[in-house]
């Protein structure tokens, strides 16, 4: 009889029952997970093929990658590769400070070929940038080159360019100024940042080089002094600029002039650049009268490095049409007779020598210069 049948026999054929009965569900679910997993793959490739959006999957997967094979590179190239791009986002005094690091040891532990740094100064493009085009061909590894532009000013020179993507973060420079010194100073610490930069050349817009670029970086590269023009003015245009409210820094008989347009070895490249005590004399006590961009880098280096100066500049220019100005040359100047005269009647001291070749470089060239200044760049200046 069924009540007479015992409880705890069927209670197990109950959980017998549904022991069996729980796989078969767990079985169906399964096969439906799987089923839709199939489903849910055929349409995203479906849907890839037909949208694209392979695209945004694949460009996800190297943003992952860095995070496993990236490894530190505490290896010496960290510290002698040049910069890849000129433009960083780094302050003035950031700059500074990164450009002042100099090595104490002075031998090189791997192979190094010194170069010039060409720093130009300008206010906004180079209109004689195919003649330079010709002085730099051949020489890539001989030379870098900066350019200290107004911040507006967006340059356009073809990728072919030496000059392409060569400009430095600027800031407004005024003639005259302290501004303008702060230009040279930030070229200058720009340039450091390559450790094969060797000797550092400042140059304007309407510049010219005199000789091709062999004889110029050979007359560099083997002078036993920096060119810089620092001499004692008694007259109203030179210690008539100086301030008493320089004392102690710097007195009247350390004050010196002379051109902006310099070359300087990497040593005095650094002690511009890391100045910290005569700065801010300049800054504050140089009268606006005062043409600081003729004094403060004379000045320094005369107090801090003055065996090491030539004591002129390497840059030409005519004072013989008077005024407060150099002459400025136009198309009609640029005749046979006028490019000869670039070279001669010239004499001074060459590593304590006397020589002919005096000047390197020359300026003020107008931009209607430039197709006259190409025609007779092979005879007269040698590229």
């Amino acid at each position: 009889m069924e009540e007479g049948k015992d409880p705890a026999t069927s209670t197990v054929v109950s959980r017998a029952h549904q022991s069996r009965a729980l796989p078969q569900r767990l079985m169906h679910l399964l096969a439906l997970f799987l089923f839709l997993c199939f489903t849910i793959s055929v349409f995203s490739i479906f849907m890839i093929r037909k949208t694209g959006v392979v695209t945004t999957v694949t460009s996800a997967i190297p943003i992952l990658q860095p995070c496993t094979e990236q490894q530190p590179n505490n290896n010496l190239d960290h510290w002698i590769t040049p910069p890849s791009k000129l433009m960083h986002k780094m302050s003035d005094n950031e700059l500074f400070w990164r450009a002042s690091f100099v090595p104490l040891l002075k031998k090189y532990p791997f192979p190094r070929v010194p170069k010039i740094a060409f720093m130009f100064l300008t206010k906004g493009p180079l209109p004689l940038a195919p003649l330079w085009e010709r002085f730099f061909k051949g020489h890539k590894s001989l030379y870098s080159i900066y350019i200290h532009s107004l911040p507006s000013y967006e340059p356009r020179y073809p990728s072919t360019s030496v000059f392409y993507d060569r400009q430095i973060p600027s800031q407004i420079a005024e003639w005259g100024r302290m501004t303008m010194c702060d230009a040279e100073r930030r070229l200058l610490a720009n340039a450091l940042l390559d450790i094969s930069n060797e000797y550092f050349v400042l140059v304007s817009e309407s510049c010219i080089p005199l000789y091709n670029f062999t004889v110029t970086y050979r007359y560099i590269s083997s002078s036993k002094y920096s060119f810089m023009g620092a001499f004692d003015d008694p007259g109203p245009f030179g210690r008539g600029r100086y301030n008493p409210e320089m004392l102690p820094e710097v007195n009247i008989s350390q004050w010196r002039k002379g051109s902006q347009w310099f070359e300087v070895n990497r040593n005095l490249a650094s002690i511009i650049i890391s100045d910290v005590t005569y700065y801010p004399k300049f800054l504050e006590f140089c009268r606006p009268a005062c043409y600081v961009d003729e004094h403060y880098f004379p000045t320094l280096l005369t107090i801090q490095a003055p065996n090491q100066l030539a004591n002129r500049s390497l840059t030409w220019v005519d004072w013989s049409r008077g005024g407060p100005h150099p002459a400025t040359f136009g198309a009609n100047d640029i005749t046979e007779v006028f490019m000869q005269k670039l070279h001669e009647g010239r004499e001074c001291l060459y590593n304590d020598e006397p020589t002919m070749v005096c000047y390197l470089f020359a300026r003020k060239f107008a931009p209607s210069t430039l197709q006259r200044l190409l025609l007779f760049a092979q005879e007269f200046l040698g590229y």
